[in-house]
């Protein structure tokens, strides 16, 4: 499918969307603004699903675990279904409270020109960010657009600068976090499993405990994240669950160690069975984790789905509300509508755009196998878990990337005395330089003057060719012109969204006068 009929489809349901949000708006002063905001918040999911969903399921393709068809089919799934099903009834208008909601005064019409701008400014980044190929924050993209609109509401004064700050420390905390938890589990299983005389002995013990955690891990993430805006209708059916406006951290590990009991009851026999006759290799053993990364890519899409719809959908339900009450709410209905304009958004956005990201994620920052996604989608459920009950501000996408640079750099660590042919010709390269640094030592004491300067500039050469050695050993594991562009992108994010916030704002409050 070309860029033309791709871009056909994604206007097309952007126009949809539109005359659904006309028809059923009525009589309202300025409900053409609802119409736009409609376009913008189906402009903003579609970009979601077209970068942060790659995280999601980006390692389990970038593997082999399953086929970037495969893939899209299952996030499209479980992202519409976490979004329809758990996607809660109440969203937050201004998001993390980076700004004071007195900025807008008591207009409501600056609070619409403010989410409106936020939408259209975090789904242009997103959009941008998603050509360069670079897995940024949605959350981040979006705090950036009501930053921008806020503060071009009613000036510096009204921002939250401790929560910015918080928001700030999380470009280090979340990618350090996912980086050393995924770098352990890749650790655990290479020294449990992969370098022991007995492999396939080894995985049938050590398999099935790592995919119990696995199974504890998930529902416990699950239960915290994927379930928290609908735990209340869940408490009312499940009568004997504590009654608390959201599942707390007990009751998710309880869940979590009920389900990893079962599933190790029911992944041990299968491991056995599996591995009488397969080779003791390694690519024997990557195929035990297979089905895991499946399960999990179906897991995090769901709860992203659940917990993160709110940054395509929640301005446009605050724009909805504010319109059809005349008021500015800090906590907004989700209209049924508004929720499958978030849902169905993002699996377009995926379906459409979602390739370019998860190739990104799945094979051009380094080389994964069953081994290393498995490691990387336990750091993107644990960090989360640990992060949160710490309070500790993270981004999903920050904690999946982190995660592959944490395995890459583990693997540069543990296989650099492995590096064969390289590593020699290296060595070589090196002790030819000795040589010629040598040579040059005696000839400057013999005043050679045409041979000195034969000399350096052989050794300016060897200099460069010891350097690209170098450089390729390093980039055999972890590519670092991508590591550069992520981490810089990261850190535009917010600044970027804020500054395209802030020139549409004011380009929508002069159309409106």
């Amino acid at each position: 499918m070309n860029n033309t009929i791709k871009m056909f489809i994604g206007a097309g349901f952007a126009v949809a969307v539109a005359f659904y949000a006309s028809s059923i708006i009525g009589n309202v002063s300025n409900s053409g603004f609802l119409v736009l905001a409609a376009v913008f918040g189906a402009y903003m999911a579609m970009n979601i699903g077209a970068n942060d969903v790659a995280n999601n399921v980006g390692p389990a393709v970038g593997s082999g675990a399953l086929t970037i068809t495969g893939a899209i089919v299952i996030a499209s799934i479980f992202e519409a279904s976490g979004a329809l099903i758990a996607g809660g009834d109440v969203v937050g208008t201004i998001k993390k409270g980076i700004i004071d909601p007195s900025a807008f005064g008591s207009d409501p019409m600056l609070f619409v020109y403010g989410m409106s701008s936020a939408l259209l400014a975090a789904a242009l980044w997103l959009n941008l960010a998603t050509w360069l190929k670079a897995p940024v924050s949605t959350t981040h993209s979006i705090v950036g657009g009501v930053l921008g609109g806020g503060i071009a509401a009613g000036g510096f004064s009204i921002v939250s600068w401790g929560t910015m700050g918080k928001i700030a420390a999380s470009w280090i905390i979340s990618p350090v976090l996912g980086g050393l938890i995924a770098a352990i589990f890749l650790y655990i299983i290479k020294s449990k499993i992969v370098y022991k005389e007995d492999t396939l002995a080894a995985a049938n013990k050590i398999v099935p405990i790592l995919v119990a955690v696995m199974a504890a891990a998930f529902i416990t993430y699950l239960t915290l994240k994927g379930l928290k805006k609908v735990w209340p209708h869940i408490v009312d059916v499940l009568i004997f669950l504590p009654d608390t406006k959201k599942p707390t951290l007990l009751v998710a590990l309880i869940f979590g160690l009920i389900g990893a009991g079962i599933t190790y009851m029911i992944v041990k026999p299968r491991i056995a069975k599996k591995i009488i006759g397969m080779e003791p290799t390694r690519e024997s053993i990557n195929l035990l984790f297979t089905i895991p990364l499946i399960f999990a890519a179906a897991l995090l899409s769901f709860a992203h789905g659940a917990n993160d719809v709110a940054n395509a959908v929640g301005p446009l339900a605050a724009v909805y509300d504010s319109l059809t009450t005349h008021g500015i709410a800090t906590k907004a209905a989700i209209p049924l509508w508004v929720m499958v304009v978030g849902g169905l958004g993002i699996s377009i956005g995926l379906a459409l755009f979602g390739p370019r990201l998860i190739k990104t994620v799945g094979s051009e920052i380094t080389e994964l196998d069953q081994m290393r996604a498995f490691s990387i989608m336990m750091a993107a459920s644990i960090t989360v878990v640990i992060a949160s009950q710490l309070g500790l501000p993270v981004s999903s996408t920050h904690i999946a990337v982190g995660a592959i640079f944490g395995v890459g750099f583990l693997r540069e660590w543990l296989e650099s005395k492995e590096m064969g042919e390289k590593q020699q010709k290296l060595q070589l390269e090196v002790e030819k330089q000795s040589r010629l640094k040598e040579e040059l030592s005696v000839l400057k004491s013999a005043e050679d003057y045409k041979k000195q300067v034969s000399l350096m500039n052989a050794l300016k050469v060897q200099k460069k060719k010891v350097k690209s050695i170098k450089r390729n050993i390093r980039e055999t594991y972890v590519k670092r012109g991508m590591v550069k562009k992520i981490i810089a992108a990261w850190v535009i994010t917010v600044p970027v969204a804020a500054v395209l916030s802030a020139i549409i704002f004011f380009v929508l409050k002069g159309f409106a006068v």
